[in-house]
């Protein structure tokens, strides 16, 4: 068993946190975004005019975080997140329809390889509670609108042209209110990889996205997602992921009229939602709830369950207990 801990950060605006973050974390995702060569990266130039095209009112963030890293083209190149090296993530997550809307969710990964932290921020005046990923993408997150959204990796092999979404959960926490804009910028800004993104917003509208690279987004009125999409993919992933077998336990539960949101949670803290593949890279590192109409969120582990809202945000560090004995580093595995 080794203790580790997920820490909760706020910064309103791009400081000395984030910086402490960034140097923190950077030599690992250095080594993962160039693990095949400098060259299999695109140039900076392309990737920064990549992200003005695609997500235009992040760039001034981008800018201001470019120059805590250091400014250099390296920091360039990866801060973009344009076409990183591959990775996969496990993942299940469900809308609560009922008469308070909510969004539940597991986060799948190795525990050597994640950050950590949840970030309170308000960049561009938009106030945001995420899971960090790639020191300025969102595992999942909520704003001060209400939107909640969250990713799973979408079970598909192909790798393209497009953003890793990390970074584009952060453009939707950043510049969209409702569901409905939500699906008109996940229309538009292009993704590397297969990931499902669910969202709910604080009128309880609700959808999946199923997204991949070079195909037109197909999105639904359904209100979960594991590790697979309609079609022919990935068959062995969805196999040592459950992702099916995920699937029908979360539909079933969502059908059945006795079911209620903390039963719902509850199931999530349990196999076959829960998983203790730790080694495969895809053990539960924690479950998220996230409350739109509320403006809160909620994070559990087996034992521990901790609470956030915009208005009185704690800073804390919060230990865990995973049955894992290695080094944590916190970078994305080459695949």
């Amino acid at each position: 068993m080794e203790t580790m801990a997920l820490q909760a950060i706020r910064e309103d605006q791009p400081g000395p946190r984030w910086q402490e973050l960034f140097h923190r974390f950077w030599p690992s995702y250095r080594k993962w975004f160039f693990a095949a060569g400098t060259d299999e990266r695109p140039p900076r130039a392309a990737a920064e005019a990549s992200l003005r095209h695609a997500m235009p009112e992040l760039v001034p963030t981008y800018r201001r975080l470019l120059d805590l890293a250091g400014g250099g083209t390296d920091e360039a190149r990866f801060l973009t997140l344009y076409r990183p090296a591959p990775y996969l993530t496990g993942c299940s997550q469900a809308v609560w329809t009922g008469e308070e809307p909510a969004l539940v969710r597991n986060y799948d990964y190795s525990p050597r390889l994640w950050e950590g932290v949840l970030l309170a921020t308000a960049w561009g005046g938009r106030r945001v509670l995420a899971m960090s990923d790639c020191l300025w993408g969102a595992l999942d997150g909520m704003n001060d609108a209400g939107l909640s959204v969250s990713l799973s990796f979408g079970g598909r092999s192909d790798v393209g042209d497009g953003f890793g979404c990390p970074l584009i959960l952060r453009y939707l926490l950043q510049t969209c209110a409702h569901a409905r804009e939500a699906i008109a910028a996940l229309q538009r800004v292009p993704t590397h990889m297969a990931y499902n993104v669910t969202a709910v917003d604080a009128r309880g509208d609700f959808f999946t996205a199923y997204l991949s690279p070079g195909r037109e987004p197909v999105i639904r009125r359904w209100p979960l997602a594991t590790n697979h999409q309609e079609g022919e993919g990935w068959k062995q992933y969805a196999e040592k992921t459950a992702s099916v077998e995920r699937e029908r336990v979360l539909a079933e539960r969502l059908g059945d009229p006795s079911e209620t949101l903390e039963s719902l949670t509850s199931a999530f803290l349990e196999p076959p939602l829960f998983s203790t593949d730790y080694d495969g890279a895809s053990g539960t590192l924690y479950t998220a709830i996230y409350y739109p109409a509320r403006r809160s969120m909620e994070l559990r582990w087996p034992g521990v369950a901790m609470t956030w809202d915009f208005a009185s945000f704690q800073e804390t560090q919060v230990p865990l207990l995973l049955p894992v004995d290695a080094q944590r580093l916190p970078a994305p595995p080459v695949q």
